[in-house]
């Protein structure tokens, strides 16, 4: 979903706000149901930057003994 949105030209946030147990109430969902994801949508601003974010080596958070 969120790759399609990408392609759509769409901005994305996934969120997981602590507690989540008031959207099953403002929702109107049955107890049964809990939602665990909160996924933000949205045209980005004609201006927005993306951060550019190394991610780390395998050998920097990894051990082979």
């Amino acid at each position: 979903l969120i790759a399609a949105l990408h392609h759509a030209g769409l901005a994305t946030l996934t969120h997981t706000p602590s507690p989540m147990g008031f959207l099953s109430e403002i929702l109107g969902r049955p107890k049964n149901e809990k939602p665990y994801l909160l996924l933000i949508t949205g045209y980005p601003a004609e201006n927005a930057r993306v951060p550019v974010i190394e991610k780390k080596g395998l050998m920097e958070f990894t051990s082979w003994e």
